[in-house]
């Protein structure tokens, strides 16, 4: 049985959620979210909370009323508080811009890296090496901040490269001359 797919998700003030059989729109002071619903859940919307059933009480049903019961919960969070992502550039010559819709990386490579940066998700650029990136959607900030570390992934001798800011990078241990 799912503990956290029948937990009931709060409705804060100023939010409109409204759903019909195969989508689920919410709409906040911050963007508007939309969502496809499984065939196996159904939703039961009031003022100020949200439960999500499944329709069948079949081991798959169970296992999809928790995971979008968080969805929609993130959705909420989102239309309220913007996510962000915060990334730290570290190397010689690295750095980054913003230029229209897309971010401009120079990360030591032969050519500039040219990123579109996705609807709905805001970036702004700091000191050249500081990057933040904010959205209504959880999913799509995570996103658009691991595409952005995937070009040049922190190596663990020098630390040169692009972090998410609060991950844990091990580093290692040059080699000894004997």
């Amino acid at each position: 049985m799912s503990r956290i797919g029948n937990l009931p998700i709060g409705i804060p003030s100023g939010v409109l959620v409204t759903a019909d059989e195969e989508l689920v729109k919410v709409k906040g002071p911050k963007g508007e979210l939309l969502q496809n619903l499984s065939e196996s859940i159904m939703l039961d919307i009031s003022d100020k909370e949200i439960l999500v059933k499944p329709k069948t009480n079949d081991r798959n049903s169970r296992a999809i009323q928790g995971t979008f019961r968080s969805l929609i919960a993130n959705m909420i969070i989102g239309v309220v508080t913007p996510y962000t992502k915060d990334l730290l550039i570290e190397g010689v010559g690295f750095r980054a811009t913003v230029k229209g819709t897309d971010i401009g990386l120079e990360l030591g490579y032969s050519h500039p890296i040219n990123h579109p940066i996705p609807d709905g998700v805001s970036v702004s650029v700091a000191d050249n090496v500081k990057i933040h990136v904010e959205g209504s959607d959880k999913q799509k900030v995570g996103q658009l901040a691991a595409e952005i570390k995937n070009y040049y992934p922190v190596e663990p001798y020098k630390g040169k490269g692009v972090r998410i800011i609060g991950e844990f990078v091990r580093r290692k241990e040059g080699k000894k001359s004997a």
